[in-house]
């Protein structure tokens, strides 16, 4: 059982959760604090009680958006891992999902922000880089035996431009033949029997 939270944690992480999904609605720099906390229901005056500044706020909000994003990646490739895909092709298959087109909300914020992280304050940078960091480590755990593990990068760089140029592209049948020649194309170069 878990302990109760307070109060405040209870607010605290529904600014966060806000954040979270605000970031990769509108990027960094769509997210103000007045904003965030009309949304999450609470006034202005209070942001301060939770956070010391809004990078600090931005730092938690991309690492729970990576976590939120990878708890849904995780529970969806368990499903495809029972039906016979590959740790990798699972991957490739749901990161370069046609869903993913509309939705940059509840997506991976790597794929959201990664154009923004080199311009941000450090700790929204350090915050940023740990995401980067753990997209390619999901990716390299993915990978097949005999697969080099300096691929992973490379792996998770096509992913996420290819995601980011379908989106671009919009959702319609050019994003999507985008995500379609991505997938085929990881998949064959990269999931070996």
């Amino acid at each position: 059982m878990q302990p109760k939270r307070s109060r405040r944690e209870v607010t605290h992480d529904r600014i966060v959760e806000t954040a979270a999904r605000a970031i990769r609605r509108a990027g960094y720099a769509g997210v103000g604090v007045a904003d965030i906390m009309r949304e999450a229901g609470l006034t202005h005056g209070g942001f301060y009680a939770h956070f010391a500044s809004r990078n600090a706020l931005l730092a938690e909000a991309i690492e729970r958006a990576g976590r939120d994003s990878a708890a849904r990646l995780d529970e969806r490739t368990a499903a495809r891992l029972a039906r016979g895909a590959s740790p990798l092709r699972a991957l490739v298959e749901l990161y370069l999902a046609d869903a993913h087109l509309a939705s940059t909300e509840q997506g991976c914020p790597v794929a959201a922000l990664v154009s923004e992280m080199p311009r941000q304050a450090p700790e929204v940078q350090e915050a940023s880089v740990a995401r980067v960091q753990k997209l390619v480590e999901r990716v390299r755990a993915a990978l097949p035996p005999g697969v080099p593990e300096d691929r992973a990068p490379v792996i998770a760089g096509t992913l996420v431009g290819s995601l980011q140029i379908a989106r671009a592209l919009g959702d319609n049948a050019r994003g999507r033949a985008v995500l379609a020649a991505a997938r085929k194309a990881l998949i064959a170069d990269h999931d070996k029997p």
